[in-house]
């Protein structure tokens, strides 16, 4: 069988080791991650989920406290549709963010930002065209669509002097979604540079539905979508993800057609990715049955987590004061109406349990939402048990060094940690 190193994904004149790193928000996959990846000649992906939040963390400022001063007075009312967000200011974090992450990169390969649809924030059309217009004047190298169809995101920048000049790919997951956009946006001409087939084995939000995710399969849907592509004689390179654990399972998918593969859950476990290390433990604990398929996001669509989540069942106030990055146009959010319902049903409780949705701009903030591929159980075959009974932290080349280089589906362990001095 050959390796993924017998392979490249080819951009124009540019050729990179195709491994593609997912977009894994709110800062899981964090411009070191990126940048290390970038450094090793592959894709790394930042994500703009919660992108003033990540500004603050890293950059220190303010813009949370900000706009939670400004609406503060609201923070008992349910109705929000007078929380919106400042364009200049989400426009200034998304430089910080991407800017600074561009400006430290090294190495032949690219990095590009995963850019959520279903991230509507009170002005779904305004604050995704500001979204998507400042990681361009940043320098991005590309821009990944993802959770929707994404039918006029390509509009909403076709006059930027960069709209041909940056990568611009959407995530699908079945020809049917593909061919939807591509006749939506036919009028632009301009075709997307690449395709993420993601298959239901992915972690967080899924394209499928809760009750038929089961029944797909990731090698059926890429081969589809390639068969579409040539029937259409359409040269896009299609990228395959969802729970491709191992180099040689990245291989089958490249020698299948795939130019490339998307990988996330192992490097959830890596020092460079953006989880405590607490956290991390979480997963490489975890067995199949701690991993489940749910219905708690207030976006609609279906998520993959651990079962220990914490954020599962929390009855929290909304956020959207400091937050609300999920409410619609007309400023609702479906974790409103659960947890409304539930303060009416039980008027004399102190905290209350939501458990149908959950908070998920709080709890993706404070990594309470332990999102995850299909796969993580295995991770604790890829590391080593150090004698205090935790697992070994991997860093993020060992990673993507071993889906490069392995045969045979072998998973390289890593050397041991050295002892601590003294």
């Amino acid at each position: 069988m050959k390796r993924v190193d017998d392979f490249r994904l080819q951009f124009g004149r540019q050729e990179l080791v195709p491994i593609v790193i997912g977009g894994m928000g709110v800062d899981i996959s964090t411009a070191e991650l990126a940048l290390e990846v970038a450094r090793l000649g592959g894709i790394g992906h930042i994500s703009d989920a919660m992108v003033q939040t990540v500004s603050d963390r890293r950059f220190d400022t303010k813009f949370v406290s900000g706009k939670l001063k400004q609406y503060k007075t609201n923070a008992a009312n349910s109705d929000k549709s007078n929380v919106h967000f400042n364009l200049a200011v989400l426009e200034e974090a998304t430089r910080y963010h991407v800017g600074r992450t561009m400006e430290a990169k090294r190495g032949d390969g690219m990095i590009f930002i995963n850019c959520m649809e279903k991230l509507t924030m009170n002005a779904p059309r305004e604050t995704l065209r500001m979204r998507l217009s400042a990681a361009l004047d940043a320098g991005i190298d590309g821009i990944t669509l993802s959770a929707g169809l994404h039918l006029g995101s390509f509009a909403l920048i076709e006059d930027h002097p960069r709209f041909r000049d940056a990568r611009l790919g959407i995530i699908v997951s079945s020809p049917r979604a593909l061919a939807m956009f591509l006749r939506k946006n036919a009028r632009l001409q301009r075709l997307p540079d690449y395709i993420v087939v993601e298959g239901p084995l992915a972690g967080g939000h899924l394209g499928f539905g809760i009750d038929d995710w089961a029944k797909y399969d990731l090698a059926i849907l890429v081969g589809e979508v390639l068969t579409y592509l040539k029937a259409e004689h359409l040269d896009i390179p299609v990228i395959a993800a969802g729970g491709i654990f191992t180099g040689s399972d990245a291989a089958a998918f490249l020698e299948q057609g795939a130019a490339a593969v998307q990988v996330a859950t192992r490097f959830t476990v890596t020092q460079e990715c953006g989880l405590p290390d607490k956290i991390k433990q979480e997963y490489f604990k975890a067995d199949e049955s701690d991993i489940e398929v749910n219905t708690i996001s207030p976006t609609g669509y279906p998520m993959r987590m651990l079962k220990g989540s914490p954020g599962i069942g929390a009855g929290i106030r909304p956020n959207c004061e400091a937050y609300g990055y999920l409410l619609d146009a007309n400023g609702r959010c479906a974790y409103i109406d659960a947890y409304n319902r539930e303060v009416e049903l039980h008027p004399t409780a102190k905290k209350v349990k939501v458990m149908d949705k959950t908070c998920l701009c709080t709890h993706m903030r404070n990594f309470d939402i332990w999102t995850c591929g299909h796969t993580a159980y295995r991770l604790k075959d890829t590391t080593l048990l150090a004698p205090d009974g935790s697992y070994q932290v991997l860093s993020a080349e060992h990673v993507f060094h071993d889906y490069q280089f392995s045969v045979d589906q072998k998973i390289v362990l890593p050397p041991p940690a050295p002892e601590p001095a003294g």
